[in-house]
């Protein structure tokens, strides 16, 4: 492990702030994917500038959006490594990139933000991004 669990616990509560839920082994990815009716998002969370810089600032961003994923799930590569490992085999027809931030409707793979997707965006671009597709996918409503 290239980092002690002290340095990565900002950055797994930078998520869980948010009310994203950490899933730390493959069985509680497994759980979560049978276990969730409707839209699944699962961030792959990263030790990366992009993931800092980014990825998890445009997610807090579109999580103020009116529509918004009915469960909201983080696994973390490179330190829960078999939980990342079961939630890529979710993302079929998807090559492994961290960050990443897949949406699954009823257990399948419905949209998928790559770290090339990411990486030369900013947080306010992924952020619009992210809105749009859960505006397409997903139906519950909130009030930001």
């Amino acid at each position: 492990m290239p980092y002690p669990e002290f340095f990565v616990a900002p950055m797994r509560a930078e998520l869980t702030s948010l009310g994203v839920e950490e899933l730390r082994t493959s069985a509680d990815v497994d759980a979560a994917v049978r276990n969730t009716a409707g839209t699944l998002l699962v961030v792959v969370n990263s030790v990366c500038g992009c993931a800092a810089g980014k990825a998890r600032p445009g997610l807090a961003l579109a999580l103020r959006h009116g529509v918004r994923p009915d469960r909201l799930t983080s696994v973390f590569a490179g330190f829960d490594t078999d939980a990342t490992n079961q939630a890529r085999a979710y993302f079929t027809g998807v090559m492994p990139s961290s960050p990443s931030i897949g949406l699954l409707k009823n257990g399948t793979l419905v949209y998928m933000l790559e770290r090339h997707q990411i990486e030369n965006r900013t947080a306010l671009e992924i952020a619009e991004e992210l809105s749009r597709a859960f505006s397409q996918h997903c139906a519950q409503t909130t009030h930001a």
